[in-house]
């Protein structure tokens, strides 16, 4: 098992980005290409969304199970899964709503 901080994958930063000012999660997630595609649980609840990150830096956008579509940065870690391609790992960070489908415009 390694760790490997050179490309975080999109989960990490979905989980810990995507459920709210600041949560920690866990996620998977698959290279494609230069993104990662990934699902992540956290305090904030399950999403799913693409990000990329450099060294242990990354940025993701999203989908929560509330339909709410959320942006963040974060710092984590992972390692592969075997050797699946398939990547695990933690992280922290902080994110935003950009759109919430249950308020009204502004």
């Amino acid at each position: 098992m390694t760790v490997r901080l050179s490309r975080t994958p999109a989960a990490l930063f979905l989980a810990a980005l995507l459920g709210g000012c600041a949560s920690v999660g866990v996620g998977f997630g698959i290279p494609v290409g230069p993104v990662t595609i990934g699902v992540g649980a956290s305090n904030g609840g399950v999403s799913l969304g693409v990000g990329a990150g450099v060294g242990p830096v990354g940025v993701g956008v999203g989908v929560d199970q509330g339909g709410r579509v959320n942006a963040g940065v974060g710092v984590g870690a992972s390692t592969e899964i075997g050797n699946s391609g398939v990547r695990a790992g933690v992280g922290v960070g902080t994110g935003t709503t950009i759109y919430d489908p249950n308020k009204p415009n502004r």
